[in-house]
């Protein structure tokens, strides 16, 4: 004979199984449907680091962009590659994890592996000491890679981007601070898809605030790849590894050797302009720092401004490169 107490608990175990049962159908529907919908629209690499989508058009400088958390190549592709591609060789890459760039569960996403991925990208184009430009988390594996890599690259173009060790998880991207794999892998293929549909309309007014949200943004700027559960998975490593490796990244930033410029927007409402703005200009005196109108996703929102500012940034590194004799600013040195 069971208790009552035993049959309530079975009960609600059931419904609790269903529920999850029903979440992890939903969000295998959602996800096909989406790859369906919005399928690679570049190429692939094969590195030994692993495999990486980009996407690449027009000729000259080279250019190679890397997007922030939860983003991916449709972020720079909704407006700057049009306005950019008629006078430079532009290549946009999906980050590991992200986009259509595969990356393992178990697989590190610690900010100097990122970077050397990126570096075997450039190395296996051909890229000629390019341009890299970083948004927000972007702008943190940049900085690596300028400091792992410098004689690779010609300069560092950074869009409101991430520089400092932070104490707290900007609210939209709260849900992906999962620390354990195995219940961040439960959450991605549960819980993940429908709160973030719940919650989409505070996150992208957060995201794009103050600026508007562009109606095509999850078409054409690729935003619903955010709903698949590898997307999710893939932003939570980030954000843990980022949290980690800030404190050691920012500690080097003295040690910069490649030009760096920083565009920010006064309004930006994920990232303070001024704490990772000036904080790196503080770090890196050589820096040139940019402030204007509008919110964190200038390259969406802003992009004539973006494509104006990036090619004055990439005429400044192409005469600085032509000119052996002019050295790159060095910080002061801690006495």
């Amino acid at each position: 004979m069971t208790t009552p107490w035993l049959t309530a608990f079975v009960l609600g175990a059931l419904v609790l199984a269903a529920l999850m049962g029903s979440a992890l159908v939903l969000t295998w529907l959602i996800a096909r449907g989406v790859t369906r919908r919005l399928p690679p629209r570049g190429c692939f690499l094969d590195l030994p680091q692993g495999r990486i989508h980009y996407l690449e058009a027009g000729s000259g400088r080279p250019l190679v962009f890397v997007h922030g958390l939860g983003g991916q190549l449709g972020n720079f592709a909704y407006a700057l590659l049009d306005r950019l591609s008629d006078r430079f060789r532009v290549v946009l890459i999906d980050r590991p994890g992200s986009g259509h760039s595969p990356r393992s569960w178990r697989a590190p996403a610690d900010l100097p592996g990122q970077a050397d991925r990126i570096s075997g990208v450039i190395r296996h184009l051909g890229l000629e000491r390019p341009i890299v430009v970083g948004h927000s988390l972007g702008g943190a594996v940049v900085l690596a890679l300028g400091l792992e890599h410098p004689r690779l690259i010609g300069g560092l173009a950074l869009i409101a981007p991430l520089t400092q060790p932070q104490d707290t998880v900007p609210a939209p991207f709260r849900l992906l601070a999962i620390r354990s794999s195995l219940l961040r892998l439960a959450v991605a293929w549960t819980l993940a898809t429908p709160l973030a549909i719940l919650r989409s309309r505070g996150v992208l007014a957060t995201v794009f605030g103050p600026d508007a949200v562009p109606a095509d943004f999850g078409t054409r700027g690729g935003g619903l790849l955010g709903l698949r559960p590898s997307s999710f998975y893939g932003a939570s490593m980030d954000l843990n590894a980022a949290g980690s490796d800030m404190p050691a990244l920012a500690a080097r930033y003295p040690d910069l050797a490649v030009p760096v410029a920083v565009l920010y927007g006064t309004g930006d409402r994920v990232l303070c302009p001024f704490e990772h703005g000036e904080g790196l200009k503080r770090a890196w005196p050589g820096t040139r720092l940019d402030l204007v109108p509008g919110g964190h996703m200038l390259p969406v929102t802003d992009p004539d401004r973006v494509a104006a500012w990036i090619a004055a940034i990439a005429a400044e590194m192409t005469q600085a490169d032509r000119a052996p004799d002019t050295a790159v600013p060095s910080a002061p040195k801690s006495p």
